[in-house]
């Protein structure tokens, strides 16, 4: 029985109940928002132009152990990268544009709840336990997702991209921009690419996918992994290892659900 005791609502009734948890939700992306906006020194310094800095966490981690495993192409972001601003308003339009995706990347747990109430009255009891451990395990994925792009996936980008050269004689003067617009969005894909699991979850509820399905297609996930790895990391093994093997977990970790799924589904079906 649905959890909804209001009775019938309208088509109306559904969008307008939507429309406020829609502006619930914007309005705490907005507060995320104004709130980076003013903290600017902190949210760019500190956050977004951390990873090119040689005294950011993972360039000196991985200086350290270049040193320990004599390993000198680990030691990645030893020179700052220098930026510049090429518009007039460029670095104004630029503060508004962060300040919107950290208002997003911070509220995103709210957000998602906010989503999880309009959807919850059409539920069953039993759904709705199993919901609060979906939402859950959304925002740690993507909070850990996020924390990987940041502390992983970034410094290595900066490095590969910001010293590949066509030619010694052009020099990689980085637009501001160009930095934040490929910081944001490593990020944010991280984010998205922690939620397989989650993503694996729905699509074997509803039968789309299976286990079968997804250990059929491993090589091929392990392939694309690979490439990944390869493409935004340094020419060596270890770092293209630290980008492989979180993707290959969750992909696993994928079929593992998928397996758990169909087999709650076979007992039920048993049960009947």
């Amino acid at each position: 029985m649905s959890n909804n005791s209001s009775g019938e609502m309208s088509f109306l009734d559904h969008l307008e109940v939507l429309r406020w948890h829609l502006v619930r939700a914007f309005a705490g992306v907005f507060i995320f928002a104004v709130l980076a906006f003013i903290f600017k020194g902190f949210v760019f310094d500190t956050v977004i132009l951390a990873p090119s800095d040689p005294d950011f966490f993972t360039n000196r981690l991985l200086c350290w152990l270049s040193t320990e495993l004599d390993m000198p192409l680990l030691c990645i972001n030893q020179e700052p990268l220098s930026f510049q601003n090429i518009k007039m308003s460029g670095q104004f339009t630029t503060h508004i544009w962060v300040s919107f995706v950290a208002g997003i990347v911070v509220a995103f747990p709210y957000v998602f709840w906010e989503f999880w109430r309009f959807i919850k009255p059409a539920l069953y009891s039993k759904e709705v336990k199993h919901s609060r451990g979906a939402i859950f395990f959304t925002s740690i994925l993507f909070t850990v997702g996020i924390l990987f792009a940041y502390y992983i996936i970034c410094p290595l980008s900066v490095h590969f991209l910001g010293t590949y050269q066509v030619s010694e004689k052009v020099e990689n003067i980085v637009n501001l921009g160009s930095y934040i617009g490929t910081i944001t969005s490593i990020v944010l894909a991280g984010g998205i690419i922690f939620e397989l699991p989650i993503f694996i979850y729905f699509l074997a509820k509803v039968g789309i996918v299976s286990s079968e399905f997804l250990r059929k297609y491993r090589k091929h996930s392990i392939v694309l992994a690979l490439i990944l790895a390869a493409v935004i990391t340094p020419p060596d093994v270890i770092s293209q290892l630290l980008v492989c093997i979180p993707l290959i977990i969750l992909y696993e970790s994928g079929i593992v659900i998928a397996r758990r799924i169909e087999a709650k589904r076979a007992k039920q079906m048993a049960n009947n």
